[in-house]
Protein backbone atom coordinates (compact mmCIF):
# COMPACT_ATOMS: atom_id res chain seq x y z
CA UNK A 1 0.00 0.00 0.00
CA UNK A 2 2.80 2.33 0.64
CA UNK A 3 4.11 2.00 -2.62
CA UNK A 4 0.74 2.88 -4.13
CA UNK A 5 0.00 7.00 -5.79
CA UNK A 6 -2.00 8.96 -3.66
CA UNK A 7 -1.98 11.29 -7.01
CA UNK A 8 -2.57 9.14 -9.96
CA UNK A 9 -5.90 7.04 -10.96
CA UNK A 10 -5.17 3.59 -9.70
CA UNK A 11 -6.48 0.77 -12.05
CA UNK A 12 -6.58 -3.06 -10.34
CA UNK A 13 -6.97 -5.84 -13.20
CA UNK A 14 -7.16 -9.35 -12.24
CA UNK A 15 -8.93 -12.81 -13.00
CA UNK A 16 -12.56 -13.46 -10.84
CA UNK A 17 -12.31 -14.16 -6.99
CA UNK A 18 -8.82 -12.52 -6.79
CA UNK A 19 -9.55 -9.79 -3.97
CA UNK A 20 -9.78 -7.08 -6.37
CA UNK A 21 -12.28 -5.62 -4.54
CA UNK A 22 -10.90 -5.48 -1.33
CA UNK A 23 -7.87 -4.14 -2.75
CA UNK A 24 -9.67 -1.55 -3.93
CA UNK A 25 -11.55 -0.79 -1.14
CA UNK A 26 -8.85 -0.48 0.89
CA UNK A 27 -6.88 2.22 -1.89
CA UNK A 28 -10.72 4.30 -1.73
CA UNK A 29 -10.99 3.94 1.94
CA UNK A 30 -6.86 5.02 2.46
CA UNK A 31 -7.34 8.31 -0.60
CA UNK A 32 -10.89 9.20 -0.43
CA UNK A 33 -11.66 7.37 -4.09
CA UNK A 34 -14.52 6.19 -5.58
CA UNK A 35 -14.38 2.90 -6.98
CA UNK A 36 -15.58 2.20 -10.43
CA UNK A 37 -16.72 -0.26 -12.03
CA UNK A 38 -14.54 -2.15 -14.94
CA UNK A 39 -16.47 -5.95 -15.02
CA UNK A 40 -18.91 -5.93 -18.05
CA UNK A 41 -20.98 -8.23 -15.91
CA UNK A 42 -21.54 -6.73 -12.71
CA UNK A 43 -22.58 -3.65 -15.11
CA UNK A 44 -26.37 -5.38 -14.81
CA UNK A 45 -28.78 -4.77 -12.63
CA UNK A 46 -30.26 -8.39 -12.27
CA UNK A 47 -26.73 -9.75 -11.38
CA UNK A 48 -25.95 -8.98 -7.55
CA UNK A 49 -24.77 -12.17 -5.30
CA UNK A 50 -23.84 -14.01 -9.08
CA UNK A 51 -21.01 -11.52 -10.38
CA UNK A 52 -20.04 -10.75 -6.46
CA UNK A 53 -20.78 -7.19 -7.08
CA UNK A 54 -19.95 -5.28 -3.50
CA UNK A 55 -22.51 -5.43 -0.85
CA UNK A 56 -25.12 -2.93 -0.03
CA UNK A 57 -22.83 -2.47 3.73
CA UNK A 58 -19.83 -2.13 1.60
CA UNK A 59 -21.33 0.41 -1.09
CA UNK A 60 -22.77 2.41 1.93
CA UNK A 61 -19.43 2.11 3.33
CA UNK A 62 -17.50 3.86 -0.06
CA UNK A 63 -18.77 5.97 -3.05
CA UNK A 64 -18.62 3.26 -5.90
CA UNK A 65 -19.99 4.09 -9.85
CA UNK A 66 -21.24 1.65 -12.93
CA UNK A 67 -22.67 -1.17 -10.33
CA UNK A 68 -25.83 -2.46 -11.05
CA UNK A 69 -27.17 0.52 -13.45
CA UNK A 70 -27.59 -1.29 -16.66
CA UNK A 71 -31.14 -2.84 -17.30
CA UNK A 72 -31.23 -6.54 -19.55
CA UNK A 73 -32.54 -4.86 -22.47
CA UNK A 74 -30.15 -1.67 -22.90
CA UNK A 75 -27.12 -2.13 -25.17
CA UNK A 76 -23.91 -1.57 -23.34
CA UNK A 77 -20.63 -1.35 -24.96
CA UNK A 78 -16.85 -0.46 -24.01
CA UNK A 79 -17.64 2.62 -25.63
CA UNK A 80 -20.57 3.45 -23.86
CA UNK A 81 -18.54 2.49 -20.41
CA UNK A 82 -15.34 5.17 -21.05
CA UNK A 83 -18.06 7.90 -21.86
CA UNK A 84 -19.20 7.04 -18.17
CA UNK A 85 -15.88 6.71 -16.93
CA UNK A 86 -14.87 9.64 -18.97
CA UNK A 87 -17.68 11.02 -16.64
CA UNK A 88 -16.24 10.43 -13.43
CA UNK A 89 -12.68 11.41 -13.28
CA UNK A 90 -12.97 14.90 -12.02
CA UNK A 91 -12.66 12.65 -8.31
CA UNK A 92 -10.20 10.57 -7.26
CA UNK A 93 -10.63 6.86 -8.64
CA UNK A 94 -9.63 3.30 -8.51
CA UNK A 95 -11.04 1.51 -11.27
CA UNK A 96 -11.22 -2.12 -10.32
CA UNK A 97 -12.41 -5.60 -12.67
CA UNK A 98 -11.64 -8.37 -14.45
CA UNK A 99 -12.59 -6.52 -18.39
CA UNK A 100 -9.46 -7.22 -20.10
CA UNK A 101 -11.13 -4.62 -22.88
CA UNK A 102 -12.39 -1.98 -20.82
CA UNK A 103 -8.70 -1.50 -19.37
CA UNK A 104 -7.19 -1.70 -23.07
CA UNK A 105 -10.10 0.83 -24.10
CA UNK A 106 -9.02 2.96 -21.12
CA UNK A 107 -5.18 2.74 -21.43
CA UNK A 108 -4.84 2.50 -25.25
CA UNK A 109 -7.52 4.26 -26.70
CA UNK A 110 -10.55 3.11 -28.46
CA UNK A 111 -11.72 2.47 -31.97
CA UNK A 112 -15.07 4.17 -33.15
CA UNK A 113 -15.73 0.86 -35.24
CA UNK A 114 -19.46 1.57 -37.34
CA UNK A 115 -22.74 0.00 -36.15
CA UNK A 116 -23.17 -3.50 -37.03
CA UNK A 117 -26.04 -4.13 -39.59
CA UNK A 118 -29.06 -6.26 -37.70
CA UNK A 119 -28.38 -8.81 -40.72
CA UNK A 120 -24.66 -9.32 -40.43
CA UNK A 121 -25.68 -9.40 -37.16
CA UNK A 122 -28.11 -11.93 -37.15
CA UNK A 123 -26.02 -13.95 -39.77
CA UNK A 124 -22.84 -14.09 -37.12
CA UNK A 125 -25.24 -15.24 -34.96
CA UNK A 126 -26.54 -18.14 -36.87
CA UNK A 127 -23.33 -19.04 -37.92
CA UNK A 128 -21.66 -18.86 -34.05
CA UNK A 129 -24.96 -21.25 -33.02
CA UNK A 130 -24.33 -23.36 -35.24
CA UNK A 131 -20.45 -24.26 -34.63
CA UNK A 132 -19.28 -22.34 -37.15
CA UNK A 133 -16.95 -20.22 -34.62
CA UNK A 134 -13.66 -21.62 -36.40
CA UNK A 135 -15.22 -20.48 -39.64
CA UNK A 136 -15.22 -17.17 -38.64
CA UNK A 137 -12.03 -16.96 -36.87
CA UNK A 138 -10.30 -18.56 -39.92
CA UNK A 139 -11.40 -15.41 -41.51
CA UNK A 140 -10.17 -13.13 -39.48
CA UNK A 141 -7.08 -10.92 -40.71
CA UNK A 142 -3.60 -12.33 -38.57
CA UNK A 143 -3.54 -8.74 -37.25
CA UNK A 144 -6.77 -9.05 -35.36
CA UNK A 145 -6.72 -12.39 -34.88
CA UNK A 146 -3.02 -11.68 -32.68
CA UNK A 147 -5.59 -9.39 -30.38
CA UNK A 148 -8.54 -11.14 -29.95
CA UNK A 149 -9.40 -14.08 -27.06
CA UNK A 150 -9.95 -16.30 -29.60
CA UNK A 151 -10.91 -19.10 -27.30
CA UNK A 152 -14.25 -16.60 -26.57
CA UNK A 153 -16.56 -17.30 -29.04
CA UNK A 154 -18.50 -13.59 -28.38
CA UNK A 155 -14.76 -11.90 -29.25
CA UNK A 156 -14.33 -13.89 -32.37
CA UNK A 157 -17.46 -13.20 -33.55
CA UNK A 158 -17.34 -9.32 -32.71
CA UNK A 159 -14.41 -9.38 -34.95
CA UNK A 160 -15.22 -11.31 -37.65
CA UNK A 161 -19.04 -8.93 -37.74
CA UNK A 162 -16.38 -5.64 -38.07
CA UNK A 163 -14.84 -7.43 -41.08
CA UNK A 164 -17.99 -8.68 -42.65
CA UNK A 165 -19.43 -5.20 -42.33
CA UNK A 166 -16.52 -2.88 -43.17
CA UNK A 167 -14.26 -4.76 -45.07
CA UNK A 168 -11.53 -3.99 -42.36
CA UNK A 169 -10.04 -6.04 -39.50
CA UNK A 170 -10.86 -4.41 -36.46
CA UNK A 171 -7.42 -4.29 -35.60
CA UNK A 172 -7.27 -1.96 -38.31
CA UNK A 173 -10.24 0.55 -37.19
CA UNK A 174 -8.00 -0.17 -33.43
CA UNK A 175 -4.76 1.37 -34.90
CA UNK A 176 -6.67 4.85 -36.29
CA UNK A 177 -9.00 5.00 -32.88
CA UNK A 178 -9.19 7.44 -30.35
CA UNK A 179 -6.67 8.58 -27.92
CA UNK A 180 -6.43 6.80 -24.24
CA UNK A 181 -8.58 8.25 -22.11
CA UNK A 182 -5.93 7.02 -19.12
CA UNK A 183 -2.32 6.59 -20.66
CA UNK A 184 -0.30 4.03 -18.80
CA UNK A 185 2.40 7.11 -17.60
CA UNK A 186 -0.59 8.67 -15.98
CA UNK A 187 -1.74 6.03 -13.94
CA UNK A 188 -0.80 3.51 -11.45
CA UNK A 189 -1.94 0.20 -13.04
CA UNK A 190 -1.92 -2.84 -10.64
CA UNK A 191 -2.73 -6.17 -12.19
CA UNK A 192 -2.85 -9.14 -9.81
CA UNK A 193 -1.43 -12.31 -10.23
CA UNK A 194 -2.38 -15.54 -8.14
CA UNK A 195 -0.84 -18.73 -8.42
CA UNK A 196 -3.22 -20.98 -9.91
CA UNK A 197 -4.66 -23.84 -7.01
CA UNK A 198 -4.73 -20.93 -4.90
CA UNK A 199 -7.12 -19.11 -7.24
CA UNK A 200 -9.15 -22.33 -7.75
CA UNK A 201 -9.35 -22.53 -3.99
CA UNK A 202 -10.92 -19.28 -3.72
CA UNK A 203 -13.15 -19.94 -6.90
CA UNK A 204 -14.81 -23.23 -5.31
CA UNK A 205 -15.65 -21.49 -2.01
CA UNK A 206 -16.74 -18.23 -3.53
CA UNK A 207 -19.15 -20.30 -5.47
CA UNK A 208 -20.26 -22.07 -2.69
CA UNK A 209 -20.88 -18.83 -0.87
CA UNK A 210 -23.02 -17.59 -3.62
CA UNK A 211 -25.35 -20.28 -3.30
CA UNK A 212 -25.54 -20.26 0.70
CA UNK A 213 -26.38 -15.86 -0.13
CA UNK A 214 -28.80 -16.16 -2.82
CA UNK A 215 -27.50 -17.23 -6.24
CA UNK A 216 -30.50 -19.30 -7.76
CA UNK A 217 -33.01 -17.37 -6.40
CA UNK A 218 -31.48 -14.00 -8.32
CA UNK A 219 -30.94 -16.91 -11.55
CA UNK A 220 -34.83 -17.76 -10.79
CA UNK A 221 -35.61 -14.44 -11.06
CA UNK A 222 -33.71 -13.95 -13.97
CA UNK A 223 -35.10 -17.17 -15.98
CA UNK A 224 -38.65 -15.77 -17.63
CA UNK A 225 -36.47 -13.79 -19.45
CA UNK A 226 -33.37 -16.25 -20.57
CA UNK A 227 -32.01 -15.34 -23.79
CA UNK A 228 -28.34 -17.17 -23.62
CA UNK A 229 -27.14 -15.16 -26.41
CA UNK A 230 -27.17 -11.94 -24.82
CA UNK A 231 -24.74 -9.82 -23.24
CA UNK A 232 -26.34 -10.13 -19.69
CA UNK A 233 -26.91 -13.71 -19.62
CA UNK A 234 -22.89 -14.50 -19.95
CA UNK A 235 -22.77 -14.16 -15.73
CA UNK A 236 -20.43 -17.53 -14.94
CA UNK A 237 -23.09 -19.74 -13.07
CA UNK A 238 -26.00 -18.34 -14.93
CA UNK A 239 -26.18 -20.77 -17.76
CA UNK A 240 -25.19 -23.97 -15.59
CA UNK A 241 -28.49 -22.87 -13.02
CA UNK A 242 -31.15 -22.02 -15.70
CA UNK A 243 -29.56 -25.70 -16.30
CA UNK A 244 -30.56 -27.20 -12.89
CA UNK A 245 -34.06 -24.99 -12.51
CA UNK A 246 -34.85 -26.40 -16.03
CA UNK A 247 -34.25 -29.84 -14.77
CA UNK A 248 -31.59 -30.57 -17.24
CA UNK A 249 -29.00 -30.86 -13.92
CA UNK A 250 -29.14 -32.05 -10.16
CA UNK A 251 -28.20 -28.41 -8.35
CA UNK A 252 -24.75 -30.44 -7.33
CA UNK A 253 -23.97 -30.97 -11.22
CA UNK A 254 -24.73 -27.35 -11.76
CA UNK A 255 -22.42 -26.46 -8.98
CA UNK A 256 -19.63 -28.64 -10.01
CA UNK A 257 -20.27 -27.07 -14.24
CA UNK A 258 -20.18 -23.45 -12.55
CA UNK A 259 -16.57 -23.71 -10.88
CA UNK A 260 -15.36 -25.48 -14.09
CA UNK A 261 -16.50 -22.43 -15.95
CA UNK A 262 -14.88 -20.00 -13.41
CA UNK A 263 -11.83 -22.06 -13.27
CA UNK A 264 -11.75 -21.61 -17.17
CA UNK A 265 -13.01 -18.02 -17.35
CA UNK A 266 -10.10 -16.72 -14.83
CA UNK A 267 -7.52 -18.98 -17.17
CA UNK A 268 -8.66 -17.04 -20.24
CA UNK A 269 -8.50 -13.81 -18.30
CA UNK A 270 -4.92 -14.56 -16.83
CA UNK A 271 -3.75 -15.00 -20.48
CA UNK A 272 -5.14 -11.83 -21.27
CA UNK A 273 -3.40 -10.07 -18.62
CA UNK A 274 -0.02 -11.60 -19.60
CA UNK A 275 -0.27 -10.87 -23.70
CA UNK A 276 -2.10 -7.34 -22.85
CA UNK A 277 -0.91 -6.01 -19.70
CA UNK A 278 2.84 -6.69 -19.95
CA UNK A 279 3.53 -2.47 -18.77
CA UNK A 280 1.58 -3.02 -15.60
CA UNK A 281 2.78 -3.61 -11.85
CA UNK A 282 2.36 -7.58 -10.89
CA UNK A 283 0.62 -8.03 -7.86
CA UNK A 284 0.64 -11.98 -6.27
CA UNK A 285 -1.90 -12.06 -3.65
CA UNK A 286 -2.42 -14.62 -0.93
Amino acid sequence: MKTISRERPVLIAGPTASGKSALAMEIAARDGRVIVNADALQVYDMWSVLTARPSPAEVAALPHALYGHVGRDRDYSVGTWLREVAGLLARPVVIVGGTGLYFSALTEGLAEVPAIPAEVRAEADALRQSGGVEVMRAALDPATAARTDLANPMRVQRAWEVLRATGRGLADWQAAGAPALLPLDRVEALVLRPTVPWLDARIDARFSAMLEAGALDEVRAALPFWQPERPWARAIGAPELIAHLQGRATLEAARSAAVLASRQYAKRQRTWFRNRMAGWQPVVPG
